[in-house]
């Protein structure tokens, strides 16, 4: 099985962005927490894309 470099760190960063957005969404989440794991989620999609993007083939 061949999985292309960005693949990996790209699915993980949509799962953590889609949980921050939830918890951004939620009454009575903490707001700073929420924001941190959406960017950190976020963070993982942009460098995931640019591995995807230097490494194709």
């Amino acid at each position: 099985m061949d999985i292309r470099e960005g693949t990996i760190p790209t699915a993980l960063g949509t799962a953590v962005t889609a949980t921050g957005y939830a918890l951004k969404q939620k009454q009575g989440s903490n707001k700073m927490v929420a924001n941190t794991i959406f960017g950190f989620g976020l963070a993982h999609v942009v460098l995931g894309a640019i591995d995807l993007v230097q490494h194709r083939r």
